[in-house]
C-alpha cells in the first residue's frame, strides 16, 4: 500500500462545553500556548509526512479559514464545509468527496494525541480491515465511554460510566478508500455510534495503543492542562 498523503481534521463543532472559557472562537482555533490549539495538531500531521489537509469546518468556519489559511507547513489546506449540522459522520462522508489518495487519516479538531500515524496505516494495511484507530489509556475511561480490545483489534464500546483506568476513543483514524466507501449515506450521522460499533462487531476495527499525551480541550479544565502540555518545552 503506497502511504497516505491526506488527513481530515473534524474542527465544525459547536463547543458549547468551552464556551464560559473561550466564547468567541470555534474550539479548534482556541489559543493553546500562545497558538492556535489545530496549530499543534496540524504540525503533528506535517511531521508524520502528509501533504494535504481538509479541514471539515461548520460553526465559524470563517475565522478557521482566517487563522490556518491555505498552506501549513508545506501541506496544502482545502476546506469542506458543512451548511448545517452534518454530525461527525456526515462531516467525514462530505469531507472525503475531496480525497485524491487510496486511504486518509481522520482526526478530531479538538483532541489531541501523540501517535505513530504511519504505524497506524500499516497496522490496517496489515490487518486487512478498513479502519483503524489509535486509543488512548487514560486514569479514568468511564468517563468518555471505554473501549475493549481483543487480539489487536477493537471489539466493543462500553458506555460511560465508572471510573477504572482504560483505552478510549482518541478521535484518530486511519480510513482506507474501501472504507470510505463502505460508510453510510445518510446525511447526517454520527460516526462514533452510526459507524464504529457495527465495524468493531464484525472485526472491522485494529487498535494502535501505544500513545501518549492525549488532551481534550472540550472542558475547561483539560483547555488549561493543555496550556502547559503543548508548551514551548513539550
Amino acid at each position: 500500500m503506497r502511504a497516505a498523503d491526506e488527513a481530515i481534521v473534524l474542527v465544525g463543532g459547536l463547543g458549547t462545553r468551552l464556551r464560559s472559557v473561550v466564547p468567541d472562537l470555534p474550539k479548534p482555533i482556541a489559543p493553546v500556548a500562545g497558538r492556535p490549539f489545530l496549530a499543534h495538531l496540524l504540525d503533528q500531521v506535517a511531521k508524520a509526512g502528509l501533504r494535504r489537509v481538509i479541514l471539515a469546518t461548520g460553526h465559524l468556519a470563517d475565522l478557521v479559514e482566517q487563522a490556518i489559511g491555505r498552506q501549513w507547513a508545506g501541506m496544502q489546506i482545502s476546506y469542506s464545509r458543512e451548511d448545517r449540522p452534518l454530525g461527525t459522520g456526515g462531516a467525514i462522508r462530505l469531507a472525503a468527496s475531496q480525497l485524491h489518495g487510496d486511504g486518509v487519516h481522520v482526526l478530531n479538531g479538538d483532541t489531541f494525541l501523540r501517535y505513530d500515524l504511519r504505524r497506524l496505516e500499516r497496522l490496517v494495511d496489515a490487518a486487512g480491515v478498513p479502519l483503524g484507530m489509535a486509543l488512548a489509556q487514560v486514569p479514568d475511561a468511564g468517563r468518555y465511554g471505554a473501549v475493549e480490545v481483543a487480539a489487536g483489534r477493537v471489539v466493543a464500546f462500553r458506555e460511560k460510566g465508572g471510573h477504572a483506568a482504560g483505552l478510549i476513543n482518541a478521535g484518530s483514524y486511519f480510513l482506507t478508500r474501501a472504507g470510505v466507501a463502505m460508510l453510510p449515506t445518510l446525511p447526517s450521522y454520527s460516526f462514533e455510534s452510526g459507524v464504529l460499533p457495527a465495524w468493531a462487531a464484525a472485526g472491522q476495527v485494529v487498535a494502535l495503543d501505544d500513545t501518549r499525551d492525549f488532551i481534550d480541550i472540550g472542558v475547561p479544565e483539560d483547555y488549561a492542562r493543555a496550556q502547559s502540555l503543548l508548551g514551548p518545552a513539550a
